[in-house]
């Protein structure tokens, strides 16, 4: 059903089962969404409460619970599908879309659901849920050339004046320079900031341009100079945090990064919060600083979720490795291994071959670091690095890979992989102290 006599959201699509009141929540919850500002659960229930036929009230349900990346969300995710399906009768030929896009992410086919969107998008290019339930899982499966170009697709369809708009640029720079095209990324990306500067997705793209150039002062002052507008009451501000702990790291200033650390990095209640506390502290071990107390509480974080979770997402099942080994806990590690050759057998389609290809490899080859078999260690991750983008993630996220082979190839005597590691290190970034130091020492291993 496409009548035009359904209303419309603020983009112009035409919603079943919705009234006016329920499209405003609704409008609010995609705000929420692409901002990271709120409780976007909060708007979709009052959407629901308003009008407990909207298909796509359901379905941004079940794309924010989709998208949280943890198995506990699975089972919301589902009843709100189910919902969806009980009103698809009345629905439009988008909204029937949407439902079988969403389902397919759910079975753990994520591709399947990229392609699914994508023809979506081909008819409804100014579909903002659609956009980003798919940008973000081109995101989780390290899908860089369509985390630019589905953006791309669709961004000229898009006016200035179209609601929402500068969170689609910000997409695009995000996209951009996961693909390397940094001058591009930090031009789209200011010009977003430039029509909203409450755009954390844009400052963050920026500052993965700063982080990947080894632009060190000018990613300081890029997050410390914005920080009233990104940080205060928003659910991406750890990430943001975390990246100008990246850059005080690249210093040395072990202190800093640590305050970063305790206010803004650490603890929360999602694995998303999690990663990015394990990769900091992953981070300052390779480094030989000390970390104090900080270690158990953020294992016990994963281990608490080990049963739960364990196999589900295969990039999330690689930082609770590393925080399992730092605090030496063999159990918890026996149970995600486990979990791990369970995923790579018989799990759902994307984490199969996430986990077969990617993850399983990885918590090998973590095995080998911890029990001092270096080289081993170095070989495994340096080949492991050209198939690393297929479990998700960002460029600067798995950098924790490349920074652990150099440091086996280090620890290790493997000088001419050190110097290769070294070298391609220092030229993408000249400008890096830590890009410097690692140079120096593998310079000092050949001797």
């Amino acid at each position: 059903m496409d009548g035009e006599t359904l209303p419309k959201d603020a983009r112009g699509h035409p919603t079943s089962g919705a009234n006016h009141a329920a499209l405003d929540h609704l409008e609010r919850a995609t705000w929420r969404l692409v901002s990271y500002y709120g409780d976007a659960f909060a708007d979709i229930d009052q959407a629901l409460a308003e009008a407990p036929g909207c298909v796509m009230a359901h379905v941004a349900r079940a794309n924010l619970c989709l998208t949280i990346s943890e198995r506990r969300f699975m089972p919301d995710a589902e009843r709100s599908l189910a919902a969806a399906r009980t009103h698809l009768r009345g629905a439009t030929g988008r909204e029937a879309m949407h439902v079988e896009a969403s389902s397919l992410a759910a079975a753990g086919r994520w591709e399947e659901a990229g392609v699914a969107w994508d023809g979506l998008l081909r008819d409804h290019p100014r579909d903002l849920l659609a956009l980003t339930a798919a940008h973000l899982f081109d995101f989780y499966r390290g899908d860089a050339a369509q985390l630019r170009a589905r953006v791309a697709r669709v961004l000229p369809e898009w006016s200035a004046d179209l609601p929402l708009h500068s969170y689609v640029l910000g997409m695009h720079a995000f996209g951009l320079e996961e693909c390397n095209l940094y001058p591009q990324a930090e031009e789209a990306g200011r010009r977003a900031l430039d029509a909203n500067a409450q755009d954390p997705w844009a400052v963050h793209a920026v500052a993965h341009v700063m982080e990947m150039g080894g632009r060190i002062d000018d990613g300081i002052e890029w997050l410390d100079a914005r920080s009233d507008t990104w940080s205060p009451d928003n659910g991406f501000a750890f990430h943001n945090w975390w990246h100008l702990a990246l850059f005080h790291l690249e210093l040395g200033d072990v202190a800093r990064v640590l305050a970063i650390y305790d206010r803004r990095v650490q603890g929360g209640e999602m694995a998303l919060q999690w990663l990015d506390a394990t990769a900091l502290l992953w981070r300052l071990r390779l480094g030989g600083h000390d970390v104090g107390a900080r270690w158990e509480p953020l294992a016990a974080l994963w281990r608490n979720t080990l049963e739960a979770e364990a196999g589900h997402y295969a990039f999330n099942d690689w930082h609770a490795a590393l925080a399992l080994h730092a605090v030496g806990d063999a159990a918890g590690l026996d149970v995600l291994r486990a979990a791990t050759r369970r995923a790579a057998e018989s799990g759902a389609p994307t984490q199969r071959l996430m986990t077969g290809q990617v993850g399983a490899p990885l918590l090998a080859a973590l095995d080998d670091f911890e029990a001092g078999r270096w080289r081993e260690a170095a070989d495994a991750f340096a080949a492991l690095r050209r198939a690393a983008m297929r479990f998700g993630g960002s460029h600067a996220q798995r950098d924790l890979i490349d920074q652990t082979a150099l440091c086996a190839a280090l620890r290790g005597g493997h000088a001419s992989l050190a110097r290769a590691l070294a070298n391609e290190r220092i030229l993408a970034k000249p400008h890096s102290p830590l890009a410097r130091r690692y140079v120096e020492q593998a310079r000092a291993t050949l001797r």
